[in-house]
């Protein structure tokens, strides 16, 4: 379900600054910043808030959809939870960010629900390291 069709059956207006970090949210295929979706939303209303954008995004977290990562610049960039959940590994010397399918996680929470009684909440995770590359 489209974040759009999800706020107006839970009674949000669809205001035309929600409308347009929604498009910035969903027009790329890569984590964006709260700054990165401002500097679209300025274009288009040049008189926007940069608290519009930051709420939208606090509102999107609370009902679920959309998910925030810090991938280790202290920038916290999000993703729409209806793409898809995945998680990274990021190198803590070039920067590098590869994808990991959730799929590779599986095991890690059920051996934490199994050997701790801790249910573990791995919907979005970045897991930091060394690349190939940089181990070299």
């Amino acid at each position: 379900m489209s974040c759009a069709k999800a706020l107006q059956e839970k009674g949000y207006r669809l205001t035309p600054q929600r409308m347009v970090v929604l498009e910035a949210l969903h027009g790329v295929d890569k984590h964006v910043s709260a700054e990165e979706i401002y500097a679209q939303v300025r274009a288009k209303y040049p008189y926007a808030n940069i608290s519009t954008v930051y709420r939208t995004l606090e509102l999107l977290k609370e009902l679920g959809l959309v998910t925030g990562i810090t991938l280790g610049d202290g920038c916290v960039r999000y993703h729409p939870s209806e793409k898809g959940h995945h998680h990274h590994l990021v190198c803590q010397k070039c920067g590098n960010t590869i994808d990991l399918p959730e799929a590779e996680l599986i095991s890690l929470g059920e051996a934490l629900l199994r050997g701790y009684k801790f249910k573990a909440n791995l919907r979005h995770l970045a897991i930091f390291g060394l690349c190939a590359d940089c181990r070299t």
